[in-house]
């Protein structure tokens, strides 16, 4: 399963960095495969995992802003595991080129 979540905390301000690194460094020690991008984190595991991570990062980012939206998209295909490359890879394949991934692939 591949999860793109994005938590956004509001009313506190506009430099964010400093949450979204202590919300990346939770799926970092996860150890669970993922891609932080500058809109969001994708993040591949299985459902509980990747739930779990989520819920984590959310109470972190709680800890420093009153209100908290998290978004998360699903993409759940059972046939397939490491999509979070291999997608990649198949796009690039049929372009015929090499994308701008910043090293997913």
């Amino acid at each position: 399963m591949l999860a793109q979540v994005t938590i956004t905390p509001v009313g506190t301000g506009e430099e964010l960095k400093e949450m979204i690194a202590k919300a990346v460094a939770i799926v970092e020690r996860s150890e669970l495969d993922y891609q932080l991008t500058s809109m969001g984190t994708i993040i591949e595991g299985d459902w509980d995992e990747i739930m779990v991570i989520v819920k984590k990062c959310h109470d972190e980012i709680r800890n420093f802003a009153e209100r908290v939206v998290t978004n998360i998209v699903i993409d759940d295909r059972k046939d397939l595991q490491n999509r979070l490359r291999n997608n990649v890879l198949e796009v690039e394949y049929a372009l015929g080129k090499d994308l701008k991934t910043d090293g997913l692939t």
